[in-house]
């Protein structure tokens, strides 16, 4: 066994490997190309096809305004004020007795890889029964389109109805990512073809309150963020003077409160998924057939039905465990805002003593999220939100009226048995923080100055815990001691900046060269990680290093056979002891997860719910890079392969599906790696597996060899410390360590 002059420095090397990570990107799976939904024959192209109804002759003038909502905080009560711009008098009513829904069908690589649009168009034209519902669909955003009526160069607007579909106009093709291009779809169809009772279905990627919906990927997949959002919708709703019943996002990620809040002036409901959504989707027959039989129904209703049958179609493949879907009241939404700020508020407070900011960090990192939030698939930092007051609820007042608010705008949801605890809506918390311009988008939509502090110093103790300390905020507030929800946005607008990270004018700034260093000074002990001569490798926080402490894990690398290179096999919650002692002692047994030919797998834990823990692993299947999900039950040890995902692509697109492994697939362990002989950082891949019918994980003892162990503490702001390691042998089911 090599171990001479691997010390210290080898553990830095660690550091280094550890601070790797890959990102999955593009759409995995596939599928026959499907049949071509049925045309009208007298279809007109270029035309309406529909005379105007009720518009009145009068516009509504929004060009001064540039948000939907001002949101205010008075620092001297602390309470916050929501106001919503007020819709004109008049109101276009439409159609009566029936429902029209408006379909942004950014078909984006779901349709050009997969046919995944046409497959939900076909579903819309077999939906679309009886008078009362119609369809009105955009399409575009797709390279290649899998039928003969869409086109690919153009955007196209189809009326569907009596289950059939006419193209009624065409226009230049724009991306579908830009707020100009939603805003004028959305004018467009409710001139012509208003009705009593009106929704928005927003189709494509999505990826949570940063990055927003409908990435066109023939406009480098720019996307729709939060701020376009409310822009469309406002100069829409001004000209139309009603909101919408309702607003939904056949999309991943996007049931969030940031989402709600701008939703909130324009729809009576949102229907969202808090986690991401197979590439199925929602079950258009069923939409549409329940409301051509029922045209009089309200927007709740069909919020249920919705959640319903997209739960029913999650289960037909296999995927509802992990499904969500959310109905949310936004009439509530001020009701739950207002409290939430004046919980938000004895948050920060509360954090500026760092015993109590601790525990809370331990405790929201233990909350459901969703979306990958690992070094291999990618942070999307969406967090549920009922979880995070749950986990905070001891260090400020209010709990559970901020509950009570949440279940009250909460007004139905569907869940699998991944997300029992999840309360419909999440929220943005840095789990892991990816530069200036996700907080700069992120100070310009929460919707609390409390909770905008509560994250600020957090991450400013990244770079200087000292400013912890001397944290204020008066950043936020005027010289009049208020607060304004937009501020920056609006100045942005006002000044015309060039670049949207003048919005902050750098505040966020303080981020950009900072990277985790691995020795986190925070991190103190008592008694240093050690091999005693008894064989157990532990170590002992002192009062400073469990005060900033945050979280502690396993990191398990194998050594090559030349002795030269570190692999990284991943992380381990194997350990005794605790945070009621400060002491943590490993008790990894040489056990892992491995391919039915012996081959390690990397292991990045994804969820630890304490009946189970979901693990990804970075494979390539079928010569493409992904993520191999497993799920292993505590209480029997048993291993499901859940399938494999890609994450979320350098665009901040999640990947809508996890694919489930088959018969022929051909798998590759995928490992990073770091030259103990030259500091160079690489790509380390295993051998061909290819997957059978009797295709299992195994939870089994490590393949012979040599290991490196090492205990990885996560400190309150984002840095870690990696330990010395301890060296261990595995030869024939026998495991031991290298005693000093």
């Amino acid at each position: 066994m090599k171990t001479t002059g691997l010390k210290r420095a080898a553990a830095l090397l660690l550091a280094a490997l550890f601070a790797l990570f890959c990102t999955g990107c593009g759409e995995s799976g596939g599928k026959e190309p499907p049949e071509t939904p049925s045309q009208n024959q007298g279809q007109q192209q270029g035309q309406s096809g529909q005379t105007q109804n009720n518009v009145p002759t009068e516009t509504f003038d929004f060009s001064s305004e540039v948000q939907g909502l001002t949101m205010n905080v008075n620092r001297d009560t602390g309470r916050l004020s929501v106001k919503r711009v007020p819709l004109p008098s008049w109101i276009n009513k439409g159609d009566s007795g029936k429902w029209t829904i408006f379909v942004y069908l950014c078909g984006t690589d779901l349709e050009t890889s997969y046919g995944s649009a046409t497959d939900d168009l076909i579903e819309i034209v077999d939906g679309a029964v009886g008078n009362g519902v119609r369809f009105v669909v955009e399409t575009g955003g797709a390279e290649e389109w899998w039928n003969d009526t869409v086109g690919a160069n153009k955007l196209q607007r189809f009326l569907v109805e009596d289950e059939n579909i006419e193209l009624v106009d065409e226009q230049r093709r724009t991306g579908m990512g830009r707020q100009e291009t939603f805003a004028d779809f959305l004018q467009w169809g409710v001139d012509n073809y208003a009705s009593e009772h009106m929704g928005v279905i927003l189709w494509n990627h999505g990826g949570g309150s940063i990055t927003g919906i409908c990435f066109d990927e023939t406009d480098d997949y720019d996307s729709l963020s939060l701020r376009e959002l409310d822009g469309a919708f406002l100069s829409v709703c001004g000209n139309l003077g009603r909101k919408f019943d309702f607003v939904g996002f056949d999309a991943c990620l996007m049931g969030s409160l940031e989402a709600a809040n701008i939703l909130a002036s324009y729809a009576d409901y949102m229907y969202a998924s808090q986690e991401t959504e197979p590439g199925t989707g929602w079950d258009y027959v069923a939409m549409g057939k329940y409301l051509g039989a029922n045209p009089d129904t309200d927007a709740k209703q069909l919020g249920i039905v919705t959640c319903d049958s997209f739960y029913e179609s999650c289960a037909a493949v296999e995927e509802e465990d992990l499904c969500t879907l959310s109905v949310i009241d936004l009439s509530k939404l001020d009701a739950l805002l207002v409290s939430f700020n004046d919980f938000a508020h004895g948050m920060y407070d509360s954090a500026a003593d760092t015993a109590n900011c601790v525990d809370m960090i331990r405790g929201i990192s233990q909350v459901d999220n969703f979306g990958g939030n690992n070094r291999s698939e990618g942070y999307t930092n969406m967090v549920d939100m009922g979880g995070i007051i749950s986990a905070c609820e001891s260090y400020s007042d209010g709990a559970r009226d901020t509950l009570n608010a949440l279940e009250n705008a909460v007004v139905y949801s569907v869940s699998g048995n991944m997300h029992e605890t999840a309360s419909g809506l999440s929220m943005y918390y840095p789990l892991s923080v990816q530069g200036s311009e996700e907080l700069a988008i992120f100070g310009d939509i929460c919707p609390s100055p409390y909770y905008l502090s509560f994250v600020d110093r957090q991450n400013q103790g990244s770079v200087d815990v000292d400013s912890v300390d001397d944290y204020d905020d008066d950043f936020w507030f005027d010289d009049d001691g208020n607060w304004f929800w937009g501020l920056f946005f609006q100045n942005y607008q006002d000044e015309d900046y060039e670049n949207e990270n003048d919005w902050f004018d750098g505040y966020w700034d303080y981020l950009d060269d900072y990277e985790p260093t691995g020795e986190s000074p925070l991190i103190t002990f008592a008694v240093e990680p050690h091999l005693d001569e008894d064989g157990d490798f532990w170590f002992e926080l002192d009062d400073s290093g469990w005060e900033y402490a945050a979280d502690v894990y396993g990191l398990v690398y194998e050594l090559s056979e030349d002795g030269e290179d570190l692999i990284e096999l991943g992380q381990t919650y194997d350990l005794r002891g605790g945070w009621d002692t400060g002491i943590f002692m490993d008790d990894f047994d040489g056990y892992w997860l491995s391919l039915p030919d012996g081959q390690n797998l990397v292991t990045y834990i994804v969820e630890d719910t304490g009946d189970y823990v979901i693990y990804t692993s970075p494979i390539r299947l079928n010569g493409e890079e992904t993520n191999l999900r497993l799920r292993q039950d505590y209480e029997d040890g048993t291993v499901t392969v859940e399938g494999a995902w890609d994450g979320l692509n350098e665009y901040g697109a999640a990947s809508r599906e996890i694919v489930k492994l088959k018969a022929g697939d051909v798998i590759v362990p995928l490992y990073n790696a770091y030259s103990l002989e030259t500091d160079d950082e690489f790509y380390y891949h295993g051998v061909e597996f290819t997957v059978t019918g009797d295709f299992e994980i195994y939870y089994d003892i490590m393949e012979d060899g040599d290991y490196v162990f090492a205990f990885c503490i996560d400190d309150l702001y984002g840095d870690y410390y990696i330990s010395d390691f301890a060296m261990f042998t595995v030869e024939d089911g026998e495991v031991w360590y290298d005693l000093p």
